[in-house]
């Protein structure tokens, strides 16, 4: 099978706890708080191994933090490969008041990164790419790091057959669409693509002529848009189409779009045709719903939902 190496360079150590009510002034008593490796690419890599496949994480970590990640990621059985920082990696809190059962999430920046770092980070990661491999880079980029830094890397894998599929957001996502670099596959959900239309996108139909767009202007080989509920539509090589999974019960939405782009690329890897790829990814991201956040997704309900995934061509 073609080996898979995710890409997180600003993971955190996602700290989850609840509380009674949330109001300002007396000390606010938790549970037991609950502690979880996090970042878009290390949960593509936790997806994946759901999924009962396989992949190489690359970290970037520091500090006792980035330990107590590395031993987290250890438990959970993940290979991964560290890319050392000074500084300490970031945090995350999440705080579900129970009165009400909203949920209050912090979210810290992460370390600086200086221009020596990237091109650092970028020649290690180069290295670890082979032939055929497919690289999945995802989650916001460290601050400091060049808002071109995708692109950058597409450049150092050029020659070598490597693929690599971005899914990432803000800064970062609307350089690849200003200075395109003809990524393989790059995901972003409906409200990031609304932002870089200028327009609603309401249908299918309106999200996969944007995702036309994109494609005919050398952003991407492959743009896939998520419509929450609706599913995901799909542009590549002239052909339009869209997957989607009826779900009654949502327990949480969160790691949805992580769960996706771990059962598209581990569909890939596998030698599927990418309409499989984009249904696999569906039943996957519809599995994740039915979990906590923490959980993604599960081989079970992914096999379970995949027959119930509708393709259509747009």
């Amino acid at each position: 099978m073609t080996e898979i190496m995710t890409i997180t360079l600003n993971p955190a150590l996602d700290i989850s706890t609840a509380v009674d009510q949330v109001r300002p002034g007396p000390k606010l008593r938790c549970e037991v708080p609950q502690a979880d490796p996090g970042g878009g690419g290390i949960n593509v890599s936790r997806a994946i191994r759901h999924l009962g496949g396989d992949s190489l994480a690359f970290v970037a970590l520091g500090g006792a933090t980035g330990q107590q990640l590395a031993s987290l990621l250890t438990t959970e059985g993940l290979r991964f490969e560290t890319y050392a920082v000074k500084s300490e990696t970031r945090q995350s809190l999440a705080v579900t008041e129970r009165k009400s059962g909203v949920q209050y999430r912090f979210v810290m920046p992460g370390p600086s990164w200086s221009p020596d770092m990237t091109e650092d980070a970028l020649a290690a990661i180069r290295t670890r790419v082979g032939r055929d491999s497919i690289a999945v880079i995802s989650g916001s980029n460290p601050p400091g790091a060049a808002e071109d830094l995708i692109a950058r890397l597409v450049g150092r894998l050029t020659g070598t057959g490597g693929r690599l599929m971005a899914d990432t957001s803000g800064a970062a996502l609307r350089e690849l669409v200003t200075n395109p670099c003809n990524i393989n596959v790059l995901r972003m959900d409906s409200g990031e693509a609304s932002d870089l239309a200028g327009r609603d996108l309401p249908t299918r139909e309106d999200s996969a002529a944007f995702a036309g767009e994109l494609v005919g202007a050398g952003v991407a080989e492959t743009v896939i848009i998520a419509r929450g509920a609706d599913g995901s539509t799909l542009v590549s090589d002239g052909t339009a189409m869209h997957c989607s999974c009826p779900i009654t019960e949502i327990v949480s939405a969160v790691g949805a779009g992580d769960s996706f782009v771990g059962a598209f690329a581990l569909a890939l890897a596998r030698g599927l045709e990418i309409s499989e790829a984009l249904r696999h990814g569906t039943a996957a991201a519809s599995a994740a719903v039915l979990t906590e956040a923490t959980q993604l997704c599960t081989v079970e309900d992914a096999e379970r939902l995949l027959p119930k995934c509708v393709l259509t061509q747009i």
